[in-house]
């Protein structure tokens, strides 16, 4: 699957638990990076949503949460044609349905010099 979306600020989140070691350590061991603690989010047209849903639902890539923080699935993607990743889906989000959460290891924003309602494309490599 490969679609095109809008960066969009988030709320922090993401930073937060891309900074607890258990994400941290898991992340490493299944993608082969230390992700950098913080997301980029993206917004997405509506008439992708039952497909992410679908991919979201079928994933079998998991991570189990620990305290406060909910278990989070994944699922492998490369942006801009460049940029090896992941797309989240936390089991606890205060996202809309149509927000997608990729993480590198890289600083996205600074890398790739994005902003907020720039064009960005992800291609999902596996579901």
């Amino acid at each position: 699957m490969e679609i095109d979306g809008i960066v969009t600020t988030g709320y922090g989140r993401g930073r937060e638990f891309l900074s607890q070691e258990f994400y941290s350590l898991k992340f490493k061991e299944k993608l082969d990076f230390k992700a950098y603690p913080g997301t980029l989010n993206i917004i997405v047209p509506d008439e992708y949503i039952d497909e992410i849903n679908n991919i979201k639902d079928s994933c079998k890539s998991k991570i189990k949460g620990e305290d406060n923080f909910g278990g989070v699935k994944y699922i492998k993607a490369i942006l801009n044609n460049e940029i090896n990743g992941a797309i989240v889906f936390p089991e606890k989000t205060s996202h809309d349905t149509n927000y997608l959460e990729f993480i590198s290891k890289e600083k996205l924003r600074e890398k790739l010099n994005l902003k907020d309602n720039d064009k960005v494309n992800l291609k999902f490599k596996e579901w």
